[in-house]
């Protein structure tokens, strides 16, 4: 970035570019659009939707309600929704999402009948909501009477995950565990399967982040014991470890990249957006960030609508084309 000397004042006067509301609209740079907005919406094997307490205003949706929900968004012009399956039953290595008869594999050919490809329907590649410990994948005890992921082990089943995806209609597929390997596992499963075309939004660079506790409400996919430190990224870690994390999903063959969160990490959207320039980036405004808006607007402290839009420039002024918000409907009815 270069700067030009300007005259100085009273020659140069920038409050000219905001005295007029048409001036100020006439000179952004960053416009927020609907059809760039991800939803997450969380769909639950079960008769009834169920509000999520940490989380005002959002549901653990049944198959039906999930169907009017993407009717009316795909109505709002917003881009698509990334689906997280809660099962009836789960065991150690999240079978129902394995299965092309689980929750998961259902809500996207709901999805797909409801709305055909006029709404993106992207799927999150996880298991941390179908196993009974709660982590992202499989457990293998160590000395001393420990547990941590074995990442191989896990590989084989995220392929396994995907092919059920792929097969019952994602238009996308989102990996989100930060298994060593997973991007390459699961394109080598795609291509070798017939969904060459079939692309991946990587959770590129996602923090150990202590804004994500109303998602595991929400998902019921807090751990059993331990956390997931161990192969999410350190929030204090130096951001170019995020860079060597985008740029090994890349060689292995990620279309979109992905920072998790979005607000405390902007720092980490904008250097990834410098140093992969053509790389479709996306941010995911976290489940924290949602609630600790709605929470201070429900006391009265901040103007809902104000914060949340400014919230999303900021992501979009960072470098983030596509943003992943529970605001994704409230703002976008706003616009």
């Amino acid at each position: 970035m270069s700067f030009s000397f300007d005259a100085g004042f009273p020659t140069t006067r920038l409050r000219r570019l905001r005295f007029h509301p048409l001036v100020r609209r006439l000179a952004r740079t960053v416009s927020l659009s609907p059809e760039k907005w991800i939803l997450p919406l969380f769909v639950k094997d079960g008769e009834e939707s169920v509000p999520i307490a940490s989380m005002p205003g959002q549901s653990q949706l049944t198959l039906s309600d999930l169907r009017a929900k993407v009717g009316r968004l795909k109505e709002l012009g917003i881009g698509g929704v990334i689906l997280f399956g809660i099962p009836k039953t789960k065991d150690a290595v999240g079978s129902d999402a394995m299965s092309d008869e689980g929750i998961i594999a259902r809500a996207v050919k709901c999805a797909k009948d409801a709305v055909g490809d006029e709404l993106l329907i992207i799927t999150d590649v996880c298991f941390c909501e179908y196993t009974d410990h709660g982590h992202c994948g499989v457990m293998k005890e160590v000395s001393g009477g420990r547990w941590e992921l074995d990442n191989d082990a896990t590989l084989e089943n995220l392929v396994k995950q995907t092919l059920v995806h792929a097969r019952a209609g994602a238009d996308m597929v989102a990996p989100s565990g930060m298994i060593d390997g997973m991007i390459g596992a699961i394109r080598k499963g795609f291509d070798e399967n017939g969904y060459a075309d079939l692309p991946i939004m990587s959770y590129a660079a996602k923090y150990a982040s202590a804004f994500y506790g109303p998602f595991r409400d929400a998902a019921e996919s807090a751990p059993r014991f331990g956390d997931r430190r161990s192969y999410q990224m350190d929030p204090a870690a130096d951001s170019g470890q995020a860079l060597r994390e985008v740029a090994l999903d890349l060689r292995e063959g990620a279309d979109l990249i992905m920072v998790k969160p979005a607000l405390p990490y902007l720092d980490v959207v904008a250097k990834v957006k410098a140093n992969f320039p053509g790389v479709p980036l996306a941010a995911y405004h976290v489940s924290g960030e949602f609630s600790m808006i709605k929470a201070a607007a429900a006391a009265g402290w901040i103007d809902e609508k104000r914060i949340v839009l400014e919230s999303l420039n900021s992501i979009a002024r960072a470098g983030a084309e596509i943003i992943l918000t529970y605001y994704a409907e409230e703002a976008a009815a706003w616009l």
